[in-house]
């Protein structure tokens, strides 16, 4: 059965990016529909597959992860505006019966993303 998970670790500070607000949208063409909104938990991951089984269809989707809003609720100072501060992560799903894990590594000043496993 396929799913979609995700994650966040911070590298600025090597430890799991937790209480990240998350959200997930589908895309159709220009216009997008929410689906889910999250907060990352301890290990800086979502407490369950943000979709999974008949809800898990291929097409578009995008993260938005509140990153800036995490580093400043740290202390961390960062100059105005943030140089990152809503991560957005457009990807699709080609497969529905494949594990998509779309984790974010992401410091005030850089993030990267893969597919993982």
């Amino acid at each position: 059965m396929g799913k979609l998970t995700t994650h966040v670790l911070d590298t600025a500070h090597g430890r799991p990016g937790a209480n990240i607000k998350v959200e997930l949208f589908a895309l159709n063409g220009d216009a997008r529909s929410a689906i889910k909104t999250i907060q990352t938990n301890d290990d800086g991951r979502a407490d369950a597959p943000l979709l999974e089984g008949a809800e898990f269809a291929t097409g578009e989707y995008e993260l938005v992860f509140h990153a800036g809003d995490y580093f400043a609720k740290l202390g961390v100072k960062v100059p105005e505006p943030r140089f990152v501060d809503r991560v957005v992560l457009r990807f699709g799903i080609a497969d529905a019966s494949s594990h998509y894990h779309v984790p974010l590594l992401v410091s005030p000043w850089a993030y990267s993303t893969y597919r993982g496993s």
